[in-house]
């Protein structure tokens, strides 16, 4: 990235905040800051386990107390811990939070129309395209890799949702018991690696990688959940990888599919992996491939 990407950045920035409010003590007209408003706007109807909470907002931990505080003073919230585990708490809504998420709502819906009355039915498009294709690549770019045991809840629930896929989309259907690789635990360091990719918090994909001894490297058990498809992870996981390989010394990366999976495919293919006769005996591949990768220290 260069000067000018920071600078345009830094620009929309400080255009955005001026506009909608958050510069100022009292968030759009309210008795309180944006960071209550937004807190109490994000608890919604159903409350919430505060530690998800202050995941999803990506906040700290202390400043989430502090806000949970104010809110409670007020009586706008209530926090209390889970009778089957006291280090659980959980923060609820009480009559009159829901009274003034409602008023927030309504505030905010008249905020995104008196940015949207100056302009043209064209120019009202296009700033609404743009938005959404700024909140996508927003959304993938606080998207996080992060090296898990293929034990953790995070990676057993991708694994999961994986083979629940899998089994829907083949022909014969997908048990992961008569795959050669039954167990994740097979990618555990030193013989492998797993990582889970994360949206504010909750897991959203994986990707693990086999480094045997005795044979070039292999990726695994490759996964974007649904919702999280076209923020260009499946991209982000085959860099990584590749990063990885060459990290542990390995000059070749290898990986079978299966020939429903056509999107994988042609992904495989425009990242420079060569189609290459089998190299294992996988009851649910069609097609094998490799990449040369070149091995550092």
């Amino acid at each position: 990235m260069d000067e000018a990407q920071i600078e345009r950045v830094r620009r929309f920035n400080r255009t955005v905040t001026e506009r909608v409010g958050v510069l100022h003590d009292r968030y759009l007209g309210g008795e309180r800051p944006v960071g209550e408003a937004r807190l109490l706007w994000q608890i919604g109807e159903a409350g919430q386990d505060v530690r998800a909470l202050r995941e999803r907002l990506g906040l700290d931990s202390g400043y989430v107390s502090r806000l949970l505080r104010a809110l409670e003073a007020d009586g706008l919230v209530t926090v209390e811990p889970l009778p089957e585990d006291r280090r659980v708490r959980t923060v609820r809504l009480t009559g009159a939070g829901r009274a003034e998420r409602a008023l927030l709502d309504a505030r905010s819906d008249e905020l995104a129309a008196s940015l949207l009355a100056p302009l043209d039915e064209a120019r009202r498009a296009r700033l609404v395209a743009a938005m959404a294709e700024v909140d996508r690549l927003l959304t993938a770019a606080t998207v996080t890799l992060d090296a898990v045991d293929p034990g953790h809840p995070d990676a057993r629930s991708c694994l999961r949702a994986y083979a629940a896929e899998l089994h829907g989309t083949f022909d014969t259907g997908f048990d992961p018991a008569r795959s050669l690789l039954p167990d994740a635990g097979g990618l555990r360091p030193p013989h492998g690696l797993f990582l889970v990719a994360r949206e504010r918090g909750e897991p959203v994909g994986c990707a693990g990688l086999k480094l045997p001894a005795d044979a070039p490297a292999e990726i695994k058990r490759m996964w974007i959940a649904p919702r999280a498809r076209g923020l260009g992870l499946a991209h982000r996981f085959l860099a990584e990888l590749e990063e990885r390989t060459a990290l542990h010394g390995r000059d070749v990366l290898r990986l079978d599919t299966n020939k429903a999976l056509t999107a994988a495919i042609a992904l495989y293919r425009s990242h420079g992996y060569r189609e290459v006769p089998a190299f294992n005996d996988e009851p649910y591949a069609h097609h094998w491939f490799e990449k040369r990768i070149a091995p550092r220290s």
